[in-house]
């Protein structure tokens, strides 16, 4: 499982805003009740650079916290030409030293290939997403294949399983088992359970494998499962539940 920290400043209890970095405080205590159930936690960056240096300041100080042994994405969607992008590895893989970042592919392989520069860490590829607008582009005909095939594919063959994976939403049930079947070496980040109405079973089911698995993300199922002080047990209740659900599986 997947911890998405996705704190969002207007939903955190409101007892935490009176403290000196609310954000970093609540961020704290949600991972002191859910590292034993979590093999890695997702920052979404966008909610930390909303806040300004502020936000960037609560972002590291999240970072380090995170216990050793755990892996750590930078939920940051970044692509752009290539001395652009070499800059945003550079940011997320060296000033705040994540272990892999997230990355928007629409631009080409010199987009993405700095990101693969880096040693010892991953590219997660947008591949196929939860959102209702991914229809637009991701599932239309494109050489007589659709988009987000092409897109799998194409980037495949620009790294390895070792360095890249690819974002597949939850939501998305009918092409798991197709997208697994492109990719048996491939992990998987799939974002969606929960509050987007993705379910762990059948992500499992379909997608789910002993040498090539999946990062099954939960973020505000787990972070907002409660809002007064006892937020960090809810939290604790709900990781534990979605542990059970996929241990079936293992």
């Amino acid at each position: 499982m997947c911890v998405g920290l996705d704190t969002d400043i207007t939903k955190i209890p409101t007892h935490l805003l009176s403290t000196e970095d609310p954000v970093f405080e609540f961020n704290k205590a949600i991972i002191d009740a859910t590292h034993d159930q979590a093999v890695a936690y997702k920052i979404n960056t966008a909610f930390y650079e909303a806040q300004g240096i502020q936000g960037w300041v609560s972002l590291q100080k999240t970072l380090e916290y995170i216990p050793e042994g755990i892996f750590t994405i930078a939920d940051a969607k970044r692509g752009d030409i290539g001395n652009t992008s070499e800059q945003y590895a550079r940011t997320f893989f060296h000033t705040y030293p994540f272990d892999s970042v997230t990355v928007a592919p629409y631009m080409g392989e010199d987009s993405v290939k700095p990101f693969l520069k880096f040693e010892d860490k991953w590219s997660i590829v947008l591949g196929l997403t939860s959102n209702a607008g991914s229809a637009d582009f991701q599932l239309q005909s494109s050489g007589g294949e659709l988009m987000y095939q092409r897109v799998l594919r194409t980037v495949a063959s620009w790294g390895t399983p070792g360095n890249i994976m690819f974002v597949i939403g939850a939501t998305r049930k009918e092409q798991l088992q197709e997208v697994r079947a492109m990719l048996p070496e491939h992990f998987f980040l799939v974002p969606g359970v929960g509050a987007q109405g993705g379910d762990v079973h059948t992500v499992c089911q379909s997608a789910f494998t002993k040498d090539a698995g999946l990062l099954i993300n939960v973020s505000r199922g787990i972070i907002f499962a409660g809002n007064d002080e006892h937020f960090a047990e809810k939290a604790n209740e709900e990781a534990i539940n979605y542990q059970k659900q996929m241990e079936i599986f293992f």
